[in-house]
Parts: C-alpha cells; structure tokens; sequence
C-alpha cells in the first residue's frame, strides 16, 4: 500500500491537515506500506517556500516519515504537457478564452436557469466548446469536452472507495457528469499551469499510489479525475475519502482558521498525541487494522 498526503504550500496546515495525514499514515503503517508526501504548488502566486517548510515541520513533529525529497509539482511540467499532448491526440481538449465575467454573463440569461457548481466551480457553459486547437491562442484555458472523453470511454466510469459511510463501488453516471461537472480547465501549456485535476491524476499513477485518502470535500472531483485515468490509461486507486474536522460551528476548517494550525497547537506546549485526541484517532502505538478514525467533530 502507497498512500500520499498532497498539501498546497499556500498556508499553514490547520487541524483538518493533521487528521487527513494521520489517516494517510496510520493506513499505509497498518497495511506495512508506506506515505509519500507530495508538494502540490502548482497555484504560483499563493504558493510560498516558508508554508512548504512549515509543512514539513508540522508532519515531523505529529512523527510521520516519507521519502525524500517530497515531489513538487512545479519541477514537473514536462510531465503534465505529456499528459495535455495525449489528451489532444485523443480530440477530448479545446482553447476557451472566456473569463469568469463571460461565463458568468452567459449563465444570466433567464433560459440557463440558476448556475450549477461542480468541483471546478460554475460549470461552465460550453460557449467555446466548438474550437478547434488550432485556433488556440495565448493565455487560453485548455478544457476537457467531458461529452467527446465519454464517448472515448463508452461513458464507464467506476472507483472503489473505503471511506466509512460511503458504497464500496462507485459507478459515474455519465449525464451527471456532463451536467454537474461540465468542461473542466486542465490548464494552459504555454504558461505552465496545469489545474489540480490532471497533476494530481500524473502524480498519483508515477508515483504507484495505491490508495488516495482525502477529505470527503474532493469526493465531486473524483469522478472526473477517474475519467482523465481511463484517457491517459492510468490505473485507478482505490479511494479513501475521510470525514472533515469541523469547528464548533459545524463548518470544516479552512487555512484561514489560524487559531487551528498545528504550529499554533505546537508553540502552545500541545503534544502530538493530544493532536490525535483531539481529532478523534487512537494514539499511534494503539493502532490496529480494526481501529476506524471516530465520527465525532471538533
């Protein structure tokens, strides 16, 4: 078993950080595998080498180890423009250069009914779906035609998920595909930029994860990230979507919640075995292949 916990350097690693790289960790040391960490920087204006150096400060201290050095995605575009030169062969990808003014322009007419956001937020409306790549321009998007990629795949689309709560076996329907997720951006070749969704696909099938363990928030992405496996013929992990550590407000934490980061709890004298107390796992030399992470909130 390899899992891997995948942060962005972008902010401090709160709560909902520790619980999601415990479970990582606890799987993979049950199992006699092991954690990859991956640095996932691919947002370069947000991303800030002190956050990724804290990153690594905080999951030494909670006691967990990975390969050196972590893999960082912004040392990788090669990779990810083979992936982007597969996907044009395979006709799935076109140039948008619409901005979030024009889509959200073109969702206001009263006949599109109220927008549907999906996991790469509004779904966008198709208005530059009929492009071809040639007539791709600098600073245009390049997004998936989920319709064209479904045909591609006769529209099977399935994943295998251990989270607690959720069906063994997920199989994606294709319309609601189309309708709750809609033309992703996969990001623009000439800037270097690729979207979270198909780095992460990349990374995961080059660096043999077996298990990808994630809060239940990405659960909507999922889906579309198995569709960009069965294009790049990668093989699909099994999946691992975990419940979020929410305040006492019932809202999950953010990277804005300071008042959670675990250097916080560290400077105050916390101890890491009081970090798994707190967000319901058992100490690390209790585990067993039976424990399930608790359903109680913060």
């Amino acid at each position: 078993m390899i899992t891997r916990f995948a942060p962005s350097p972008t902010g401090p690693l709160h709560l909902g950080h520790a619980f999601s790289a415990l479970t990582a960790w606890d799987m993979a040391q049950r199992a006699g595998g092991e954690m990859l960490l991956r640095i996932e920087d691919t947002d370069r204006q947000r991303s800030k080498p002190e956050w990724e150096a804290l990153i690594e400060i905080d999951l030494a201290w909670l006691g967990l180890e990975w390969p050196t050095p972590a893999r960082r995605q912004s040392e990788h575009e090669d990779d990810y423009a083979e992936a982007f030169d597969q996907l044009v062969s395979l006709g799935v990808v076109y140039p948008c250069s619409c901005t979030r003014g024009d889509i959200r322009a073109a969702l206001s007419a009263p006949q599109e009914g109220a927008p549907v956001s999906g996991p790469d937020g509004i779904v966008y409306p198709g208005t530059c779906r009929g492009r071809s790549m040639a007539s791709r321009r600098d600073g245009d998007a390049l997004r998936l035609d989920i319709r064209q990629a479904l045909s591609v795949l006769d529209g099977s689309i399935a994943f295998l998920e251990t989270g607690e709560g959720l069906a063994p076996r997920h199989e994606c329907d294709a319309q609601s595909l189309i309708d709750g997720t809609g033309d992703v951006v996969l990001g623009r070749k000439e800037t270097g930029a690729t979207s979270y969704l198909l780095a992460c696909v990349w990374d995961d099938a080059l660096q043999g994860v077996t298990h990808v363990v994630r809060g239940r928030d990405l659960f909507d992405a999922t889906p579309v990230q198995v569709l960009l496996q069965g294009l790049l013929r990668l093989p699909t992990p099994i999946y691992h979507h975990h419940r979020l550590i929410r305040d006492e407000t019932g809202r999950r934490l953010a990277k804005r919640d300071d008042a959670r980061a675990i250097a916080r709890y560290r400077d105050e004298g916390v101890q890491p075995a009081d970090i798994r107390r707190m967000v319901g796992l058992q100490p690390s030399g209790a585990m067993s292949s039976t424990s399930a992470p608790s359903r109680k909130a913060l």
